[in-house]
């Protein structure tokens, strides 16, 4: 079992790579299907939030489909689905059509996103120990990995659709692939094979629901949406925030959110051993914490060196925080891991897509650093209500994970 186990790992570390590039690929190809299909800014940002409801809307199906077909079935039809649907933009002649393969596309990365989630909360409780945040850093290398195959194929003036088309394929193979190493539908017995553990995760299950698991779920999501509109409002405005406000130049701007980047990756690849020496709870309110600090050092500092130390921080901080919530999500209640995952990740993506629009729509009242202390404000909330993790996830916790040596 101890084989299986690690290629169950090894396979969920591949479905998150493979999210991460087939959404970085699009990403990476949005300036020439722009220019393409001839649509403007603003065109373009209705698009995209055609995609977002595309994908909120797949990680609420899959939830439920992850329940009852189990991930070893959801997980690599999901995949097939993403990748063979990344080349319909790279189709698109116009807006309408472009519009449709985003929501079709959306769909499908939010369907693998909800069920490679689903998986990882099944191998985590087959560890004994935490190891969520690692797979959430293996989906930024796939947007890198993307982003190096992207300008490859474009200094090869390769068309984006016969690239898109090309990545979607491979991902399609690797989904298969990969498929056999998944666990099956009840990790946790197929670990022990013992009656005795089913009872116990029986016994587990009606008590996290008589505790009032359905309120946790939503404030475990109303907390991933605030960590996520603060992932978000990074994404897209670290770089203006040091071109208008600190006048540096676009290539010095650029580094902010390369920092930013940088240090949440980092973040995640050490967040699991911190969070099995001292606990979720712990990794989500100082993470909360040192975020608060980061993004308040940005919006106060008056140089350079000041922001980017800021953002380096708000990135660390924020690091260990969602995975922390999802690995909540999963382990609240066995029976219906796939529907709270659904409810955290979905409520939280609609916080990724706000952040940008939000910080926004407050420069039209203050400055944009000032703005930015929204942000403080989020993290600080979040930090106070990390608790929340003592009561529904690190007390289940040693009921629930079988400890193994691995």
């Amino acid at each position: 079992m101890e084989r299986s186990l690690r290629a169950a790992r090894v396979a969920t570390y591949v479905y998150f790579v493979l999210c991460g590039t087939l959404m970085g690929a699009w990403v990476v190809h949005i300036p020439a299907i722009e220019e393409r299909v001839d649509i403007s800014h603003a065109t373009l940002g209705g698009l995209l939030v055609i995609l977002g409801v595309g994908a909120f809307t797949g990680m609420q199906v899959a939830g439920r489909l992850t329940d009852s077909l189990g991930v070893r079935v959801v997980v690599p039809a999901s995949g097939v689905l993403c990748g063979a649907a990344l080349a319909l933009p790279g189709l698109a002649r116009d807006p309408w059509t472009l519009a449709a393969s985003l929501l079709v596309f959306g769909f499908c990365n939010g369907c693998l996103d909800v069920s490679m989630n689903v998986h990882a909360v099944h191998v985590e409780k087959a560890y004994g120990r935490p190891v969520m945040s690692g797979f959430h850093a293996t989906f930024s290398v796939g947007g890198v990995l993307a982003a190096l195959v992207g300008a490859g194929a474009a200094s090869a003036g390769l068309d984006p659709a016969a690239g898109m088309a090309a990545m979607g394929a491979v991902g399609v193979a690797i989904a298969l692939a990969s498929a056999r190493a998944l666990l099956p539908a009840a990790p946790a017995s197929a670990c022990t094979g013992s009656a005795e553990q089913e009872q116990e995760q029986e016994q587990a299950s009606s008590a996290a629901k008589r505790h009032g698991a359905g309120g946790r779920i939503w404030l475990l999501s109303l907390l991933a949406l605030m960590v996520m509109l603060c992932e978000g409002a990074a994404n897209d405005w670290s770089a203006l925030h040091l071109r208008d406000v600190l006048g540096a130049s676009a290539s010095t701007a650029a580094i902010a959110y390369g920092t930013f980047a940088a240090a949440m990756t980092t973040g995640r690849l050490l967040a699991d051993r911190l969070a099995a020496r001292f606990g979720s709870m712990a990794i989500l309110r100082h993470g909360a914490a040192t975020a608060a600090v980061g993004i308040t050092l940005v919006a106060l500092g008056p140089w350079l060196w000041t922001a980017f130390a800021g953002w380096a921080l708000f990135g660390l901080g924020l690091s260990g925080c969602v995975p922390q919530l999802f690995s909540a999500a999963g382990h609240a209640d066995p029976a219906a891991a796939g529907a709270n995952v659904s409810r955290v990740a979905g409520l939280g993506y609609v916080g990724m897509l706000a952040g940008p629009a939000v910080i926004g729509w407050l420069t039209h009242l203050v400055a944009l650093n000032h703005a930015l202390l929204l942000l403080t404000l989020l993290c600080v909330t979040t930090a106070v209500a990390a608790g929340i993790l003592r009561i529904g996830h690190d007390t289940t916790r040693e009921s629930e994970l079988v400890p193994t040596d691995h």
